[in-house]
């Protein structure tokens, strides 16, 4: 309704500040931050608050501890640990590009398989997807975010480093170890969706056993 008074007049009325009424406020939108939060959860669905804050920092937000929880909490993204991993959503990344040249984009996983004693074997397979070059088959008992580490760096010596990495997200992969090393490098992790596997390749156990005579 137009009471046919001027603004002045009203805030005088009201006993309010008319620089209140016409202040207009100078912060940013905060909808592109929520946008580039979901997007690395849903690539990276095991990663908490804090690895989050981490990567924003690194992609040149600038922004404190308190606000990138803040947000994570708002979108209920606290809740993803409550449920399964193979529940949760995850689409692709728009930008996947198919590689162009050797050490352009690698590929890696386990492949499983088991000794005549019973004993299981995790075996971390490599593959360049565009030469089908697999640099590495390392074969361990046990296999930790380190491990992996010191696999890549052993091969990248000799092959140079990728550009890009698709992986699962498996423990293995989302480890601190594995990140810094992909960051000092210079190298981008490229999280599949849960459910999908990065290599063609299956990752199910083989039929043949090795035993002590093998």
């Amino acid at each position: 309704m137009d009471w046919g008074i001027s603004i002045r007049r009203a805030c005088q009325a009201l006993k309010f500040d008319t620089s209140t009424y016409h202040y207009k406020s100078r912060r940013t939108g905060q909808a592109p931050l929520e946008i580039r939060i979901k997007e690395i959860c849903e690539t990276r669905v095991r990663y908490g608050y804090r690895r989050v804050h981490v990567h924003l920092r690194r992609n040149g937000w600038k922004i404190n501890m308190k606000k990138t929880r803040r947000i994570y909490s708002e979108l209920g993204l606290q809740l993803r640990n409550k449920h399964p991993k193979r529940r949760v959503k995850a689409k692709l990344r728009d930008d996947r590009q198919t590689a162009v040249g050797p050490n352009d984009v690698w590929a890696m996983d386990f492949v499983h398989d088991q000794l005549a004693t019973g004993k299981k074997l995790r075996i971390l397979t490599v593959v360049d997807t565009h030469s089908r070059y697999c640099p590495a088959t390392d074969a361990r008992f046990t296999y930790r975010g380190e491990d992996v580490v010191q696999t890549l760096e052993s091969i990248c010596k000799g092959t140079g480093y990728p550009k890009t990495i698709r992986v699962d997200n498996g423990s293995e992969f989302i480890s601190r170890d594995l990140d810094l090393w992909a960051y000092a490098n210079n190298v981008t992790l490229d999280f599949s969706r849960p459910g999908n596997r990065p290599i063609t390749a299956s990752s199910r156990p083989s039929t043949a056993s090795f035993g002590p005579n093998a």
